[in-house]
């Protein structure tokens, strides 16, 4: 099977982990990829996809790939080809309902939902990574259910994997990684946390580019917290050294309309680490965990819930390397690249099929 790695996208984990799930799997992948700007990206498209055009089955739009789709969608009509769009998330989603970066009546808010409608419109099949966000494209965009396969988000067993690791004092040590100015996290329900948990001998590492972590640092600092130790982005690669020293990793906890719709990566790198993971409950995040089976569940927006979860599971060693065991084994088995590549080759076949 070939299929052809196409549009716009950046080499982030998403695109990293299809790309590996593929290849590991005996797929092969032809990339065509350009990123330069204004029209030129779509000559260049062209120019690349048309040599192999007789080579490759199927079009897989990468993430995010909203503006390609029609050149897609073109490509595809002259050479008898299927598109697969990963769509992964809305882009009017995104930007206008959670992250609220334009309003809800003016111009962008209308572009942002005419690229998630058209795209979807022109593609045979479209991944999003939780049955509630295909609920949401269904009733959103009038997108028809039967395009739609859920995918769900992975995590490079080459870099996040279980490790013994050895720390220099006896904290019990929360991680959380990931952008503070983004709704859906909940930073600040975490820093309240915190406040609440000071005199228990709990610390707690919050790693993100900070200059987006304003606000929180501002609030600790309000606050007078000396359990808080913000560290600005590290890569992809040296994160889970991080991650391995911590006792406890942290979902996402905040208000917004996505939160309740998607996954996240950080939980699913923490399950890649056999971490024990506390998390906010939404039905998105119970389809793929089970409450104190593989993970711990809170109340979103709820700060006091979520420092009774991280001392319980202070208190409760068993109960840590039970859902640390049982959060590796579901990993193992739907979170790898690995399997995450043959779900879409069963994806592709299908559309081949078609």
């Amino acid at each position: 099977m070939t299929i052809c790695y196409f549009g716009l996208y950046k080499m982030d984990t998403r695109n990293r982990i299809t790309l590996q799930g593929l290849r590991e799997n005996g797929v092969k992948v032809i990339e065509c990829q350009n990123r330069e700007p204004g029209v030129k990206k779509y000559f260049e498209l062209v120019k690349k996809f048309w040599p192999v055009r007789n080579e490759v089955s199927i079009i897989y739009v990468a993430f995010a790939g909203y503006v390609i789709v029609p050149l897609a969608w073109a490509l595809a009509k002259m050479t008898g080809k299927k598109i697969v769009f990963d769509a992964f998330m809305s882009a009017y989603d995104s930007m206008i309902l959670d992250r609220k970066a334009y309003s809800k009546h003016g111009y962008h808010a209308a572009k942002y939902f005419f690229l998630d409608w058209l795209s979807c419109r022109l593609s045979n099949i479209i991944l999003v990574d939780t049955n509630e966000y295909i609920d949401y494209f269904v009733k959103t965009f009038k997108i028809r259910k039967s395009k739609f396969r859920r995918i769900f988000v992975g995590s490079d067993n080459s870099v996040f994997y279980p490790r013994e690791t050895k720390k220099e004092n006896n904290i019990f040590l929360v991680h959380f990684h990931g952008s503070s100015n983004i709704p859906l996290h909940g930073v600040s329900y975490i820093i309240r946390a915190a406040k609440i948990l000071e005199k228990e001998n709990i610390g707690f590492d919050i790693i993100g580019r900070l200059e987006t972590y304003r606000a929180a640092i501002d609030l600790s600092r309000e606050l007078g917290l000396k359990n808080i130790n913000f560290i600005d982005y590290v890569s992809y690669e040296k994160l889970s050294d991080y991650m391995a020293l911590a006792d406890v990793c942290l979902g996402k906890f905040g208000v917004s309309q996505k939160a309740a719709r998607c996954s996240s990566f950080k939980v699913i790198e923490a399950s890649a680490m056999a971490k024990p993971l506390i998390t906010g409950d939404t039905s998105a995040m119970r389809e793929i965990l089970k409450d104190r089976k593989n993970c711990l569940f809170c109340r979103m927006m709820d700060a006091d819930d979520l420092a009774a979860k991280i001392l319980e599971l202070k208190n409760n060693q068993q109960l840590r390397q039970e859902i640390a065991r049982n959060i590796h084994e579901t990993y193992l088995k739907y979170f790898t690249p690995k399997a995450i590549g043959a779900e879409l080759i069963g994806i592709y076949r299908e559309v081949g099929e078609k």
